[in-house]
């Protein structure tokens, strides 16, 4: 029962450790103590209304977990929030905490044997637990971007139609926008919405959209739509454009199998090499011991 009682004594420590830093008032944001100093007015964040968004923001504020322009980027794109992933991240460390601990105590239960490295392994699977969300998403991260080059190229062919319909070049990228529930639709429809309350032309901010998603695709669809505003004709601009872009998202398709095919040579060579070897084993060692 040596291992119950760390495990008792580890969580009564850690919940002071908690209330403790949940106690501790939080350094102010950079930005907020500039807004202050010029005389400017704070503006409290909204808070979520989702249960699991106010959970995720609640831990990455007690936590203080850094979220960095690549990951929110990614997160972007698959059309997750920084809330979503923290919750995420918290989940997997739980699984991994819990489990070596009940695979003890069924131990325990059915055969009143103890296991001593029950709360190592714990705090070890925790750990993986904790940062396997980040290495998942890291590693689809090429495929992610894949999809949000396809659902971009659609985008384009959506916003051509509407201009072939005489839609204005604003009216066109909204009533595109607003046809899928697709992560970079709905950035994109944001962006838009945003661009609108204040009256501003939209180009800017998919200017900006498109740099912070790392998809210069729409920032190249900003500068073709921007050509509105002199009289050009956008929809023969656009077809071309998207030709272009197509053309090129084929190539690096082509090369990225290309590159697949070529990994996979090895495991066709292996069996032929491994055939060749049991062929030439046995002359080999008469010769060596003749």
């Amino acid at each position: 029962m040596m291992w119950l009682a760390v495990i008792c004594g580890c969580l009564l420590a850690g919940g002071v450790v908690a209330l403790a830093a949940r106690r501790r008032p939080a350094p102010p944001r950079l930005s907020d103590a500039l807004l202050q100093l010029d005389g400017g007015e704070l503006m409290a964040d909204a808070e979520p209304h989702d249960p699991k968004e106010r959970l995720g923001s609640w831990a990455q504020r007690t936590l203080r977990i850094g979220v960095s322009p690549e990951l929110t980027r990614r997160l972007k794109l698959r059309n997750l929030t920084v809330s979503d992933f923290v919750v995420r991240k918290l989940s997997f460390a739980l699984a991994g905490l819990l489990t070596p601990l009940v695979i003890a105590l069924a131990v325990y239960l059915l055969r009143g044997e103890s296991w001593p490295l029950a709360v190592p392994v714990a705090l070890v699977t925790a750990l993986l637990g904790f940062i396997t969300p980040d290495l998942l998403l890291r590693g689809e991260a090429e495929a992610v971007t894949a999809d949000a080059t396809e659902a971009l190229l659609t985008f384009f062919d959506l916003v051509t139609l509407e201009r072939l319909a005489n839609q204005s070049a604003a009216q066109s990228l909204s009533n595109a926008a607003a046809v899928s529930d697709v992560g970079i639709f709905r950035w994109i429809g944001a962006a838009l919405e945003r661009a609108r309350l204040e009256q501003r032309a939209p180009f800017q901010e998919l200017r900006g959209l498109g740099r912070e998603l790392g998809l210069p695709a729409l920032t190249d669809l900003a500068d073709v739509m921007r050509l509105d505003d002199a009289g050009a004709s956008l929809a023969g601009t656009l077809r071309a454009r998207v030709k272009e872009l197509r053309d090129a998202h084929l190539t690096e398709t082509k090369v990225a199998a290309a590159s697949v095919s070529e990994r996979m040579t090895f495991f066709m060579v292996a069996p032929s090499l491994l055939f060749g070897l049991i062929f030439l084993v046995p002359p080999l060692l008469r010769l060596i011991a003749g």
